[in-house]
Formats: structure tokens, C-alpha cells, sequence
């Protein structure tokens, strides 16, 4: 067994060990622990900022791109806003225990689904500290143990911000190797997690393509992928003009280096008023890559190359279309999407159903920013990302996504004939 391995293997089973004292704490007990997770997250912000301070001049000089660094950083308000879902999370209904639903049989049995925790995550992540408080603040409130392997851009950030959780878990008596963080930067502890079958219960990626790819090649437990978020927001002939503009400016400019930001603008070609739109976008800041139809509105465009259209930028870069309604809109959006966050801005509400019905997404929204895909944001509290996948859980994953069910049969001595 190679040191990784061995690594990974010990973790594993002080995780096994942490879910297995978990199952028996209330949900009082749980939320006091958070609450007290969050404390410590204010009470340490110095050195975490300085943690977080070593990260960013690391990430300068190996060149990162400017959405990573601005995914990376932290001030004293991302601070704040990162404790603060902590607490959120802790002040959410506890999911385990809770009935989904019950029947009772014509032999008087009575059938139940209870929601029970997944057991060990396996969380590996890039660029954005925050995850490591989110991630074992919804662990933790849903009775899960979890393994954290951030990336070696925020391995300073990530280690402050899990002393400070597990110090915090440790005053309520909690067990600390509920949230185990991955000390190594090396690699080769990632196909470690990968390939701990009955030691890690699921593997939850969010980071790029590459990283993704790789998890889903290698895993040899359960993986709840996270793939890349090409949203689009379509504007339909029937859209308000000043809403369609500040939708579209918002969708792709308030912060660029989210997975929900707008990658790709399709305009109805009979709406009435591409051109301030476009405008909008490049005094905003934004390159706008169009098609022929979109270039001939603004001598500022840029003329959009086929692979544009597949390409998630995180950049104020959009690619823009004019495309003839409803249906073209939405056979682009098939071609090209991934299936995250998908915009139609529009005042005709048969338009408007026509699109929610028929976009296969996991976030469809109408007549709002793309930007509001985010858990907080759907009053969870916090997320373990957006699943864009079928199965499990879809959307954004917090504490329902993070658990799974039994079968509970209450009788009264009943034998089967």
C-alpha cells in the first residue's frame, strides 16, 4: 500500500468512526456545533485573511486567470458572508429522520421512507475556499462525516478555515474527524479518495472539466458529478427592453467566474432592440463574440468562432446569436448547453412555459438573472455545488441532496401467508 493510500485508508476509517457517533446526536446538537463553527470563523479572520493573503501571491506568480484569483480571494466581507451560511445551514430543519412519505398496507403494515445520511463524502474541489466551509457545514448538519481535497491554489485558505470548523465542532463535543481536510497537495491523494471503495460512500467533484473527467474515469465509489455551466439567456421578442438589458448585464458581469454566469446570449430576431443591448454588455466592460447578424449592430463585436459556442469562458467574454424564436432558441440550447442554468426573458407567458417545459436543465428560470444560481440564493443555506446530472439529487445539492432513504415497516406481528 503506498503512502497515499495509507493516508487515505486511516482517514477513512476515522470517518467511518465520526459518522457512526453522529448518528446518534440530536439536531440540536448539530446546529449548536455550526453555530459554534461560525463563531470561530469570525474569531479567526485575521488569520485567515492571511492564510488566504500567502494563496493569492502564489496564484499571481503561476499566472492564475483572473476568475480564479477572484474565486480564490477572500476579504473581511467574503469572510463574513461564508460564516454566515454556517449559520444559516445550522438554523435550516434538520432532513435525517424526516418521513417522506407513508402508506399503510391492507394487512396493516405500515410502510415509511426516512431520509438518513449518505455516510462518508468524499469532497474534492478547486480554487474556492469557501467550499471547505460550506461542504462540512452541510456535511455535518446531515449527519454525514466528510473528506475535503481543495486545491493546492487555497491549501493555506483551505487549513485555516477547517482549524477554525473543527474547532468550533470540537467545543460542542463533536467529534473532529467528522470533517477531515487533505493535508497533501500531491495528486496522487486524489486517485487515493478515488479508489477508497468501502471507506468513502460518494465522491461529490466540483472544479473544471479536466478535474471531472478524471474523477469520473477513475472512481470506484458512487460520483455525483458537477460539470461545467454554459447558461444561456434567451431574449424573446415579447421582452420588457430595460428588464432584458439589466437581466442579460447582470447574468454575465456581477461576477464572471461563477458556473452560473451567462456564456451565451440568443436574441429573438424580431426583438425590437438588440443594439442597446449590445451596447450595454460593451460598456460594461464585456467582449461581446457574435454572429454576422449581431456584428452588423456594433462595430465593437467581434466575429464568433464555432467553438464559442461550447465554451464555458468565465471571463467578460459572451457569445451572442440572433436566432428566429422560441424553437431555434431552444435547439441551440440542446446542441450546446450542459444542462446547468437556462434564461428565457420574455413578457408572453405561453413563450415562457414553452421554454421552462421544454429545457432540459437543472435550473430554468424566467425573467431573472442567471446569477441567482446558487443555493443561498434558493434558500438552502448553502450548496455542495450544481448537479447537472439525472439521478440523485439535481440542481443545487444541500442538505436533501447530501442524504438518502430506508425503508421503515412498523407491523404489529404480521407473517406473510
Amino acid at each position: 500500500m503506498t503512502d497515499h493510500q495509507q493516508i487515505m485508508s486511516d482517514m477513512g476509517r476515522r470517518a467511518r468512526t465520526a459518522f457512526a457517533a453522529l448518528s446518534g446526536v440530536t439536531s440540536e446538537h448539530k446546529a449548536k456545533a455550526l453555530m459554534a463553527a461560525a463563531a470561530e470563523l469570525r474569531h479567526r479572520q485575521s488569520a485567515i485573511l492571511t492564510a488566504n493573503a500567502k494563496d493569492m501571491d502564489r496564484g499571481r506568480s503561476n499566472e492564475l486567470s483572473d476568475a480564479m484569483l477572484d474565486r480564490l480571494m477572500i476579504d473581511a466581507q467574503r469572510l463574513d458572508v461564508i460564516a454566515s451560511a454556517v449559520e444559516q445551514v445550522a438554523a435550516l430543519p434538520d432532513p435525517v429522520g424526516a418521513i417522506i412519505d407513508q402508506n399503510e398496507r391492507p394487512n396493516g403494515l405500515i410502510m415509511e421512507r426516512v431520509r438518513v445520511p449518505l455516510g462518508v463524502i468524499g469532497i474534492i474541489y478547486e480554487s474556492r475556499p469557501n467550499v471547505t466551509a460550506d461542504a462540512a457545514a452541510l456535511g455535518l448538519r446531515s449527519g454525514n462525516a466528510v473528506i475535503l481535497r481543495g486545491g493546492s491554489e487555497a491549501i493555506e485558505s483551505n487549513r485555516a478555515i477547517h482549524e477554525a470548523m473543527i474547532a468550533g465542532v470540537a467545543s460542542a463535543g463533536l467529534p473532529e474527524d467528522a470533517i477531515q481536510l487533505v493535508q497533501t497537495t500531491d495528486r496522487a491523494a486524489v486517485g487515493a479518495m478515488l479508489k477508497a471503495s468501502g471507506l468513502i460512500d460518494i465522491i461529490i467533484p466540483r472544479g473544471g472539466k479536466s478535474l471531472v473527467a478524471r474523477v469520473q474515469e477513475e472512481a470506484r465509489v458512487p460520483v455525483l458529478a458537477h460539470l461545467d455551466g454554459i447558461c444561456h439567456t434567451f431574449i424573446g421578442k415579447a421582452a420588457n427592453q430595460d428588464k432584458a438589458i439589466a437581466i442579460a448585464v447582470n447574468a454575465k458581469m456581477r461576477r464572471t467566474g461563477v458556473c452560473g454566469a451567462m456564456e451565451t446570449l440568443l436574441i429573438d430576431q424580431d426583438y425590437p432592440a438588440p443594439g442597446p443591448m449590445l451596447r450595454a454588455l460593451i460598456d460594461a466592460g464585456c467582449e461581446v463574440r457574435g454572429d454576422d447578424a449581431i456584428m452588423e449592430l456594433d462595430p465593437r463585436t467581434v466575429s464568433a468562432e464555432s467553438e464559442d459556442w461550447d465554451t464555458e469562458y468565465l471571463a467578460p467574454i459572451v457569445s451572442v446569436r440572433m436566432v428566429g424564436g422560441v424553437d431555434e432558441a431552444l435547439a441551440h440550447i440542446a446542441e450546446h448547453g450542459s444542462h446547468h442554468t437556462d434564461v428565457v426573458v420574455t413578457e408572453d407567458e405561453a413563450v415562457a412555459n414553452q421554454f421552462i417545459q421544454r429545457t432540459d436543465s437543472a435550473i430554468v428560470m424566467w425573467n431573472a438573472s442567471s446569477q441567482f444560481a446558487d443555493g443561498g440564493e434558493f434558500g438552502l443555506g448553502a450548496e455542495i455545488g450544481i448537479s447537472t446530472g439525472r439521478l440523485h439529487a439535481r440542481g443545487p445539492v444541500a442538505l436533501e441532496g447530501l442524504t438518502t432513504y430506508k425503508w421503515v415497516v412498523r407491523g404489529t406481528g404480521q407473517i406473510r401467508p
